[in-house]
């Protein structure tokens, strides 16, 4: 028995990309992502931002299997939804 630690990778159909970009884009006009973004505060820095520099951002990314939820998307700067890629 090998003591590395096991590492299960699911692979994401690119179906499932489109279809909850899709959903995410829907989500945008809907009056919840309205009051979210209006209070104008990053999820993860927590500092006050202008609307205009604001972002929707998933948790979970789409490419890990996450899905636009209103469980899973916040509200991010642009400079800490970039810092995640990285």
């Amino acid at each position: 028995m090998s003591s590395e630690p096991y590492e299960y990778i699911e692979t994401v159909s690119p179906e499932h990309i489109k279809r909850e970009r899709l959903k995410a884009r829907e989500m945008r006009a809907s009056s919840w992502w309205k009051q979210q973004i209006g209070k104008g505060v990053c999820y993860f820095c927590e500092q006050k931002f202008l609307r205009e520099q604001l972002t929707m951002d998933h948790l979970i990314p789409l490419s890990r299997g996450g899905r636009s939820t209103k469980k899973n998307i916040v509200v991010a700067c642009k400079q800490c939804n970039s810092l995640k890629k990285t």
